[in-house]
């Protein structure tokens, strides 16, 4: 199988998953895939960290370790894989041109390969779920990252390979900078595994996880009423 195979697949699966003939489904993507949609939910899982760690020491090393893998995330993509791959997006790529259009005029800048929605979303939603270990909170933070790639593809703002590769990135950053959060969570912290039916293993407390949730499906009750309101339904 040659590399212009592969990519005749990519198209063609981009084909059969691009939106643009659901104007109701339209709006609602271009909500949910604009960051600022989801600043509750950021503000939620904040909020969790802060309740549910004791020390100064502990939030502000769990902190640090989402922002290092956040720029981890963002320089391996946008500072050094995009501009070195230089894949053109779809709605960009003048052998598309004809057959796939914008939706709603959405037009983002910058090159395709990776993602850096997926790849940004799956490395905080690995991330939280490994250190809070609650079921609950990693399958809807698990959702909220697919359906971030999901809207990419809806868009045909990115093709399933950059979409693919950037979960796979992002899940891997998440996994590596778990493993540095745990070795120096362990020095500061006695090894604590919690057996109660109000906290994970982990001591995060399950009504602030269900905040959390909250805050996830609150989002996308407004994304939904925001979109009737815009379309004037």
């Amino acid at each position: 199988m040659n590399f212009e195979h592969i990519k005749d697949i990519d198209i063609s699966i981009l084909l059969s998953l691009q939106g643009g003939e659901q104007m109701f489904i339209d709006q609602l993507v271009i909500t949910l895939t604009n960051g600022f949609t989801w600043i509750p939910l950021y503000i939620s899982i904040l909020y969790l960290i802060i309740k549910n760690n004791e020390k100064w020491s502990q939030i502000l090393l769990l902190l640090a370790v989402v922002a290092v893998a956040m720029l981890a995330s963002n320089l391996l993509n946008g500072g050094f894989i995009k501009p070195f791959i230089a894949r053109l997006r779809p709605t960009s790529d003048p052998h598309l041109i004809n057959i796939i259009h914008p939706i709603n005029n959405y037009q983002p800048a910058g090159y395709s390969f990776f993602s850096a929605h997926a790849c940004n979303s799956f490395t905080i939603a690995v991330l939280i779920s490994l250190i809070v270990r609650s079921r609950l909170l990693t399958s809807f933070l698990l959702a909220w990252a697919t359906l971030n790639a999901w809207t990419r593809l809806y868009l045909a703002a990115h093709y399933p390979s950059d979409v693919v590769v950037g979960m796979i990135a992002g899940a891997t950053i998440a996994s590596l900078c778990y493993l540095l959060y745990m070795r120096l969570y362990l020095k500061i912290t006695p090894k604590i595994n919690y057996v109660s039916s109000h906290y994970t293993k982990m001591g995060y407390n399950f009504s602030d996880i269900d905040i959390v949730v909250l805050c996830f499906v609150l989002t996308i009750l407004y994304a939904l009423l925001r979109t009737v309101i815009e379309l004037g339904i």
